[in-house]
């Protein structure tokens, strides 16, 4: 019984060491909307300004999309493609099992 009380304590102190470093950190986030955010600044003026010339695309979206966040946009989609179908075979094993059973 006591190492039940030991642990619930330990989870206990976890929970509100999580709960203190997540409010912390929020308040340290810059205004949502403020113009001096750094997105605003570096990025947003370098993707405006030098897209045809970096990437020879007419289209800003695509530009970005498909040349600067290339290996971004790729990883996201093995993940979509990995969830897909791990989705896929769970629900295939259900059906099987329902079948049989």
């Amino acid at each position: 019984m006591n190492k039940v009380k030991i642990k619930l304590a330990v989870i206990a102190a976890l929970i509100i060491l999580s709960a203190f470093t997540v409010l912390s950190v929020i308040t340290e986030l810059p205004t949502f909307g403020e113009i001096s955010n750094p997105i605003h600044n570096q990025v947003y003026k370098r993707y405006v300004k030098n897209s045809m010339e970096d990437t020879g695309v007419p289209n800003m979206v695509t530009s970005i999309v498909l040349d600067y966040r290339a290996y971004d946009t790729m990883f996201e989609t093995i993940v979509l493609f990995a969830a897909t179908t791990a989705i896929i075979i769970a629900l295939k094993a259900i059906k099987k099992e329902e079948g049989n059973g």
